[in-house]
């Protein structure tokens, strides 16, 4: 996608270092990082430097790769996998990635191992990408419907941000509406601004970066909309999808869902195939949900008169908060699932269907 006119991915390869965006200078700076060790990638994506369930993959990715070009053995393999599957324990894209890194390096020699490990993290990366346009290419009709039908603007409702900057390039939530918009429908999105670290922010930003018609709203304020019906889809991205069809994504996700189905709005969720977990039999107790700090919700970030970035506390010194990062949105409030394999069911019947496809 472009950022004033250039062409940029979330995350590339630079020489032998990695280079990122910085997220936690956005929607206020665009600022780029450079990751030259295993225990940077890391804390990229603890601190949220990077986010978003596929670019947290990726990362991990190109983290293994750092690790081999600092030591190459066995234990340095072994402990990179350690350190960086213990960052984030929700998305289930970061033990993906790590499986599927450490089962190309196992058999290689140290000597080859640097080599092979930015050989396999390019192809996450670039299987990435392709994954996203096919899911933006499986949701497009959706949006092409509701505008036949319409004859107007499509307004579509999303929550946190499943652009491209949550991914490595194109987006899996903001896909098809890329698409659509670059296909000359008009549409228009609702951004929920996604508390506590405001990643609707982050949507606001690319949107409009693309042209995309956009209004931020409150948190609380998409039942409302629905009940106006100047909703017509929501569609939210995924950090895992249980092989039920449970869907676990940012929190407050359950709430749009349970809106949704009482004013009976659609509701997908874009979900690339490495984000479904078949292992996972009941979301509810199986997903581990991650409680981030309680300052998250005590501070916020913005920029003063000055134009000058500031942290500032919104709650009493001895306010107690608690953090969970996460809910789960059972299936039976999914309307569908949209995936790189095409449009399924939230049912084990209609993932298995997918599956079966790459087995294929």
């Amino acid at each position: 996608m472009k950022v004033e006119g250039v062409d940029y991915r979330s995350i590339w390869r630079d020489g032998d270092r990695v280079a990122i965006i910085d997220q936690t200078r956005l929607p206020y700076e665009f600022s780029t990082l450079r990751l030259s060790t295993v225990r940077e990638a890391a804390h990229a994506i603890t601190s949220m430097q990077v986010r978003g369930a596929p670019l947290i993959g990726a990362t991990a990715a190109f983290g293994m790769a750092l690790a081999m070009r600092e030591d190459a053995s066995d234990t340095a393999l072994d402990n990179a996998v350690e350190m960086l599957a213990g960052t984030r324990p929700t998305a289930v894209n970061l033990r993906w990635a790590l499986d599927r890194m450490s089962r190309r390096l196992q058999p290689v020699s140290a000597t080859s191992r640097e080599s092979a490990a930015w050989a396999e993290a390019e192809s996450i990366a670039e299987e990435d990408v392709v994954i996203n346009r096919a899911i933006g290419k499986h949701g497009l009709p959706l949006l092409r419907e509701i505008a036949r039908r319409k004859g107007g603007a499509v307004n579509v409702l999303t929550h946190c941000n499943a652009g491209w900057i949550a991914t490595v390039d194109v987006g899996t939530a903001l896909a098809p509406v890329y698409l659509a918009h670059d296909e000359g429908i008009d549409v228009h999105v609702w951004v929920d601004e996604t508390r506590p670290r405001s990643q609707g922010l982050l949507t606001a930003w690319e949107l409009g970066a693309h042209g995309v018609a956009h209004t931020l709203i409150a948190d609380n304020a998409g039942g409302h909309l629905m009940q106006r019906d100047v909703v017509d889809l929501v569609i939210v991205g995924v950090d895992r999808v249980s092989a039920e069809g449970d869907v676990c994504n940012k929190i407050g996700t359950y709430l749009k869902a349970l809106a949704a189905y009482d004013n009976g709005v659609p509701f997908y969720a874009a979900a690339p195939t490495p984000s479904i977990d078949f292992s996972i039999e009941d979301a509810f107790t199986e997903i581990p949900i991650e409680e981030r700090d309680a300052d998250e919700l005590l501070f916020v970030q913005g920029t003063n008169s000055r134009d000058q970035l500031e942290r500032v506390r919104i709650g009493a010194e001895d306010t107690q908060a608690a953090n969970p990062a996460f809910d789960i949105t059972p299936a039976r409030l999914v309307t569908a699932i949209i995936t790189e394999r095409g449009v399924v069911t939230a049912t084990r019947e209609g993932l298995a269907a997918i599956s079966a496809e790459k087995t294929r």
